[in-house]
């Protein structure tokens, strides 16, 4: 399973970020979450949504072998295990492992599905 984006579909709300945010640390806040809205200008009302194809890199380059898979399919780094090095962060072809505020590990994508069950634009949807 991954997640997918049709992002010409994207208006550019943010309701997918504030979604997993809220999902995850139960916060109203943007900067917490684990996909991205690109802006493209000048075009405007063009969006790049960026999102996590759970392909595995992040995994593969761990030093210290702290991000596993789950029964979903979707990698996770586990918190105890993770020196915070930043190589997953570095290697992600997509982007999307972030540095959040208030946690010293880095935070990707689960697959908990929050964002897509928000999105009112139908861009979001997890797949096989």
């Amino acid at each position: 399973m991954r997640l997918y984006a049709d992002s010409p579909r994207c208006v550019g709300c943010q309701a997918c970020k504030l979604a997993c945010a809220f999902s995850h640390f139960q916060e109203n806040n943007p900067r917490k979450r684990a996909l991205d809205i690109i802006p493209h200008f000048p075009d405007p009302g063009t969006y790049e949504v960026r999102v996590c194809t759970q392909c595995g890199t992040c995994a593969e380059v761990c030093p210290v072998e702290a991000i596993y898979q789950n029964d979903k399919g979707a990698y996770y780094i586990e918190p105890e295990e993770c020196t915070a090095c930043g190589t997953c962060v570095e290697e992600c072809p997509e982007q999307v492992i972030f540095y959040i505020p208030g946690r010293e590990e880095p935070f990707k994508c689960d697959l908990c599905g929050y964002c897509v069950e928000v999105c009112g634009m139908n861009v979001l949807s997890i797949a096989e």
